[in-house]
């Protein structure tokens, strides 16, 4: 099992920009097959070192997760969107 999470800062955190990208984000669940389980949490914290949003999403192996990143859906409609919105983000990919 392959854990994949992405945090990401947005250009203009508002509630209803960090709102939208959740939902974008969220959307993938049913969507792009390969995932297994998503969650989506954004941060209350606010703090100097804090990130606004983070996507965790577990796949069965390094190939789903190679499948994860070049579908269709992920690359087309959730890249899209995030790269629009972001300022920064940071990933880390994990054996579970």
């Amino acid at each position: 099992m392959i854990r994949h999470i992405v945090c990401f800062k947005l250009k203009n955190p508002t509630p209803e920009a960090l709102n939208e990208a959740k939902v974008v984000l969220l959307s993938m669940e049913g969507n792009v097959e390969e995932i297994l389980e998503i969650e989506v949490g954004v941060d209350f914290l606010h703090s100097e070192r804090s990130y606004d949003l983070i996507l965790q999403v577990t796949l069965a192996d390094r190939a789903a997760l190679d499948s994860y990143q070049s579908h269709p859906y992920h690359v087309s409609v959730v890249k899209k969107h995030m790269h629009a919105v972001r300022e920064t983000s940071v990933a880390v990919d994990y054996e579970i």
